[in-house]
């Protein structure tokens, strides 16, 4: 489905002076976001694309951009940096696209929060409040690139998630604020719970424009990679580096069969050994260093920040998490896909064990140590060997009904079968009143039907 000519016409009309554009090339570009990690993605999407790009700069552009959506029965994508990795920001159904990477305000820095517009730059926002000496409870791989509102809507956890659990989990995000999309748009602000409304909900009801983010005291962390013989060793140490209380802001435990991607790490990561890339508060560092000996690793490099970019190295949050799928694709390009897979509490690492043995070189293993509701959950993206759709599916099934793992498929655009794996009756009811013609991100929820949308108004 598109939007006919006429239509669009009359729809830019009425934007007035903001920028709008509808050049092919900036349309393709700004359609796509890292879905092609995913070649059952790729076949779906590919060519999808809006019909309009619209950069507003200030909310009241996007009150004007929501209003003409709805008066004109335009359908409307909300993207900001576009480094999700499920086709959150991929047009189904044509449209405009609305960009709100101009939205890029720190409003407000106080103890313990920042409030900000959703198109900062998540890596300048990080930026901003170290200033202050804080720093955020937790930020995607992808900080550089990524929003603050796309983490919010397309988002779950990341590196921090060791300390601070999910998104979701309480004091993360207690603040957002949502343009509707209709004739006349309400600002609403959801508090508290209330912010689950619309938190992971791919942009599908309500757009986010500004939010707040709690904040902890800044800690230059040391990164540092311990070394062990043995991926069980080395996922049985930090297991126990988290039961134990060292503190630190990541553990990520790769196998030495992904060392051969970590180009610029030869040194540090070789292929005979396998890593943690961790980063740990400095005064813990002879604690980790210790527990590193007593399961008889060793520590390959420890360095700030600073330090490690002066010597042209990444840094740890660049080494997990699903940059290590990214760093598998540059080198073998539709070679590997991934998964996403939360394993049974307790943690066992002969499960882990288990799963190499029975899938040997078709799917490579990296682990994250992260909290649910302040429980320890060990998740896993694995890199799986490409070979078809049919195959990834058993993979999946062998996983839940043998091993007990929750598998959050990435292959998929809906958020229900994506992670949620039922329809979230909360965010349908908002969506009912902060989208009520049905406009926003179309398909990717299946608890929206097109019944439920009140027509568009005559003009």
């Amino acid at each position: 489905m598109t939007v006919s000519a006429e239509t669009l016409a009359a729809f830019r009309a009425d934007l007035g002076a903001i920028r709008i554009y509808d050049d092919p090339k900036q349309l393709e570009a700004r359609s796509k976001d890292y879905y092609w990690y995913s070649p059952i993605l790729s076949q779906q999407l590919d060519g999808r694309t809006g019909q309009l790009l619209g950069l507003p700069e200030t909310e009241a552009e996007v009150i004007t951009v929501a209003a003409a959506a709805a008066r004109h029965g335009v359908p409307l994508t909300v993207r900001g940096g576009g480094t999700g990795n499920y086709g959150q920001c991929v047009p189904m159904e044509g449209g405009a696209i609305l960009d709100i990477t101009r939205l890029n305000r720190v409003l407000q820095v106080s103890p313990g929060r920042v409030i900000c517009e959703a198109g900062a730059r998540i890596e300048k926002v990080a930026e901003a409040v170290a200033e202050s000496g804080q720093m955020l409870t937790m930020f995607p791989s992808t900080k550089r690139q990524a929003t603050m509102g796309g983490f919010i809507a397309g988002g779950s956890g990341g590196i921090g998630s060791l300390r601070h659990g999910m998104l979701r989990d309480d004091g993360n995000v207690d603040y957002i604020r949502v343009v509707t999309v209709e004739p006349e748009p309400q600002v609403i602000e959801l508090r508290g719970a209330d912010i689950q409304k619309v938190q992971h909900a791919y942009g599908t009801n309500g757009i986010i424009t500004a939010l707040d983010y709690a904040l902890v005291p800044l800690t230059d962390w040391t990164h540092a990679i311990a070394l062990f013989d043995g991926y069980d060793v080395a996922l049985s140490f930090a297991k126990a580096a988290q039961e134990r209380g060292i503190d630190a802001y990541l553990l990520t435990v790769v196998e030495r069969r992904i060392a051969q991607y970590y180009k610029r790490l030869t040194t540090h990561f070789p292929a005979d050994r396998d890593g943690v890339f961790a980063m740990i508060a400095p005064d813990a560092m002879q604690d980790f260093a210790a527990m590193v000996a007593e399961f008889g690793g060793r520590i390959s490099l420890a360095k700030s920040l600073a330090e490690l970019e002066a010597a042209n190295l990444p840094p740890a949050w660049e080494c997990g998490w699903n940059h290590t799928t990214l760093q598998a694709l540059k080198h073998e390009p539709g070679v590997w896909t991934y998964l996403q897979v939360a394993y049974p509490r307790p943690f066992d690492p002969a499960l882990v064990k288990a799963q190499m043995q029975r899938y040997g070189d078709e799917v490579y293993f990296h682990h994250e140590m992260a909290r649910m509701h302040g429980d320890i959950q060990i998740f896993a993206l694995p890199l799986l060997r490409w070979s078809s759709r049919e195959r990834v599916y058993e993979i999946i099934a062998e996983m839940e009904r043998l091993d007990g793992c929750t598998i959050y498929d990435p292959h998929v655009v809906t958020i229900e079968d994506g992670g949620m794996k039922e329809i979230d009756s909360a965010q349908i009811d908002f969506k009912a009143l902060a989208d009520p013609h049905g406009l926003m991100n179309p398909g990717k929820t299946r608890g929206w039907t097109p019944d439920m949308a009140r027509p568009v108004p005559a003009e």
